[in-house]
């Protein structure tokens, strides 16, 4: 294995100074409520509003402003988001069953009641983002959804965003950002409502609200800026590669675009067709930081050893760029979601094809899926012990416990056996 481009700026450590920011945030809104969310609001987002949530008038006004073949596009969006979460959604089937005479046990699907999402402002209104953690809401049954999004649109959030809300099932919508958006979800004030679980992408503040939050909420997970790795082999097309790469690239000064390819000779002519391409795009695009920084370029020696190299760096999005991909796809198992072919673009999961592009990064991919109509879903045990089924595991558990030393446990059990037992 070797490097034809390495990343010369790889972080993956919250800065203390970003920690500390962060926790001071929380621990105001905790115990201020509305006014430090003003105060926060003002300070990192330039936000001056009186109120905090979109009032009726204003989001019809927004919607207003929007054309008809805009809001076709976004209501094609939440459709397929919606279809993809039903068919996730029938997979998960309650279970009800004897294991024993008298012995029935089980699981219960049950939504969460109150969800918070997140839809990130930043440079570009990402008109899917807010669909991809609101849509799989609804269908998973979840009774009150709220949204916060920056208000960095005019003094409120764009309009094709509050659209997008709206026809995914969200029923208040706050102009708030990063971090305190976070804490104002996590522990309530007098404007926003306390939730059970927060999900949806944003910035390092946002990342580190949410895992300082965690415990005292639910969340999805914590993902930093956007990642790809590019499987290649010999036979790919150096324009495409190049393109799927600074699709990603231009998220985030510090997104990583990684090509994994068994030709230098490809390896290099891609490197030549980003540099071209770059040529085209707006000075301030983010993609130019990002490639310089975090662009990497590796040459392996085989089809199996590329599979080790995208097993280890578990990529967010994993598009393999190969003639044959059957055998990487059967033995890559570290990824947050994968994309079979040169043609299955990361843009189309990005913006509309069904699939959810809120995902894990950082390696996050080792342990854990994206977000998913699953992530609103609590999947409950019960249990009913009736007849024999009392007996059998009363004997088991009352003399369990009298080896373990727990008095209260033996006692509990016991008394539940049956008189011809416990004269024994």
């Amino acid at each position: 294995m070797e490097y034809i481009k390495k990343s010369t700026n790889i972080k993956t450590e919250t800065s203390v100074a970003t920690e500390q920011t962060v926790k001071d945030v929380i621990k105001d809104i905790q115990l201020n409520g509305d006014e430090a969310i003003h105060k926060y609001e003002k300070k990192f987002g330039n936000n001056d509003r009186t109120s905090l949530r979109l009032s009726e008038e204003e989001i019809e006004s927004a919607i207003a402003s929007l054309t008809d073949e805009q809001k076709s596009l976004i209501d094609n969006v939440v459709e397929r988001v919606s279809n993809f979460a039903k068919a996730q959604l029938d997979c998960l089937l309650p279970l009800d069953r004897d294991f024993g005479d008298g012995i029935r046990l089980g699981h219960k699907l049950i939504p969460v009641e109150t969800v918070g999402t997140y839809v990130p402002g930043g440079r570009f209104p990402l008109l899917s983002s807010g669909v991809m953690v609101a849509a799989p809401a609804k269908v998973a049954g979840v009774k009150r959804i709220i949204a916060c999004s920056p208000a960095n649109y005019n003094g409120s959030i764009h309009p094709a965003i509050i659209y997008g809300l709206k026809q995914s099932g969200v029923t208040e919508i706050f102009a708030i950002g990063g971090a305190q958006a976070i804490a104002a979800m996590a522990y309530g004030s007098e404007s926003v409502p306390q939730v059970d679980v927060i999900s949806g992408p944003g910035n390092r503040f946002v990342a580190e609200a949410k895992r300082q939050v965690f415990g005292e909420v639910g969340i999805d997970l914590v993902a930093g800026p956007s990642e790809v790795v590019v499987f290649a082999d010999e036979f790919s097309k150096p324009d495409l590669i190049a393109a799927d790469l600074l699709a990603q690239a231009e998220h985030d000064p510090n997104a990583r675009a990684i090509l994994i390819i068994t030709s230098k000779e490809l390896g290099e002519n891609t490197m030549l067709e980003v540099e071209k391409l770059l040529e085209q795009f707006d000075e301030n695009s983010p993609a130019h930081e990002s490639w310089d920084k975090m662009g990497e370029i590796i040459v392996v020696d085989s089809i199996q050893e590329g599979i080790e190299v995208c097993n280890e760096f578990a990529g967010e999005h994993l598009h393999l760029h190969l003639k044959e991909t059957e055998e990487a796809v059967e033995q890559i198992h570290n990824y947050g979601s994968l994309f079979i072919g040169e043609n299955s673009s990361v843009v189309f999961s990005d913006k509309v094809s069904g699939t959810n592009h809120t995902l894990p990064t950082n390696r996050g991919g080792r342990y854990t899926g994206g977000l998913w109509v699953g992530s609103y879903v609590k999947v409950a045990t019960f249990q009913e012990i009736t007849g024999p089924g009392v007996n059998t595991l009363a004997t088991h558990a009352s003399r369990q416990s009298e080896m373990e030393g727990l008095e209260g446990h033996h006692l509990s059990a016991f008394k539940r056996k049956a008189p011809t037992e416990v004269s024994k």
